[in-house]
């Protein structure tokens, strides 16, 4: 019986070491994207414990599918999961939250804000319109740009997004450009 106890002991001894190097590989990195997201601290410890449990589950159940890199899966589930949690915050937000102002079609902000695009090149400003100006499901996006999958196409949209943030970045651009 103090053999069982023992092994039982250290099975939960071996999970408890499993989570904590989970946590100092993968949770700063999760921290840093809920931090650029708006995301406070609280909410990326909790979207982080969210990842743990999906992915001990993954991990646990059935057979083993071979994951390379821990921490970008561990990443990839807590940026879906705090996309998952943005969406439910935004639509559950009053419309009296929101200040409705009507925007000119076309004039120097607009200008402006088209400039910067631009400098991405062609395929972004054609792929980022799809998206938001269009608003193509990404299956549709995928197969008019001719990539090989839905997650394909959302890390081109991610590429030309961080093109464009860098120009931003770089020219030392903030909010306050953009507006008249």
């Amino acid at each position: 019986m103090i053999a069982k106890d023992h092994h039982t002991l250290s099975r939960a001894g071996l999970r408890e070491a499993f989570f904590i190097a989970l946590y100092k590989k993968a949770f700063p990195g999760v921290a840093r994207h809920i931090a650029r997201m708006g995301g406070s601290f609280e909410e990326a410890q909790d979207i982080f414990q969210d990842t743990l449990v999906i992915y001990y589950e993954k991990v646990s159940s059935g057979p083993a599918e071979t994951i390379l890199h821990e921490q970008a899966y561990l990443l990839g589930i807590a940026k879906k999961l705090w996309l998952q949690r943005y969406k439910a915050s935004i639509q559950n937000q009053p419309l009296d939250d929101f200040d409705i102002e009507v925007m000119p079609e076309e004039g120097p902000v607009t200008g402006k804000i088209l400039h910067y695009l631009e400098t991405a090149g062609k395929k972004c400003m054609e792929l980022l319109k799809a998206y938001y100006y269009d608003h193509l499901p990404v299956t549709t996006v995928t197969k008019l740009f001719g990539y090989s999958g839905t997650h394909s196409a959302t890390v081109a949209k991610y590429k030309c997004l961080e093109k464009v943030r860098e120009t931003v970045k770089q020219n030392s651009l903030h909010y306050a450009d953009f507006i008249e």
